[in-house]
């Protein structure tokens, strides 16, 4: 009875040794495929999600000084339509 324990024990942690192996290799392969993706996606010139938000302030800040200057612009050409008449 004694060793049929042992080998129950035995066999126990051989299945529990497997199991944290496969899980490892697991996250191994998940982290390597990640990386793989990662440099793929480098080399096709997309921009990180920073780069695109910094860029659209730009353009949103760039917009809003174009339509101040061109209501400057309509308030001046008025303002000389007025003094040309």
């Amino acid at each position: 009875m004694q060793s049929e324990n042992r080998l129950f024990d035995d066999l126990a942690k051989l299945v529990n040794g497997a199991a944290g192996t496969l899980a490892g290799m697991g996250r191994e392969a998940e982290a390597g495929f990640r990386a793989r993706t990662k440099e793929w996606l480098g080399g096709l010139d997309f921009v990180s999600r920073d780069e695109f938000e910094a860029v659209k302030a730009m353009a949103a800040a760039a917009r809003d000084e174009v339509d101040t200057l061109r209501a400057r612009l309509d308030a001046l050409e008025k303002a000389q339509g007025n003094s040309d008449a």
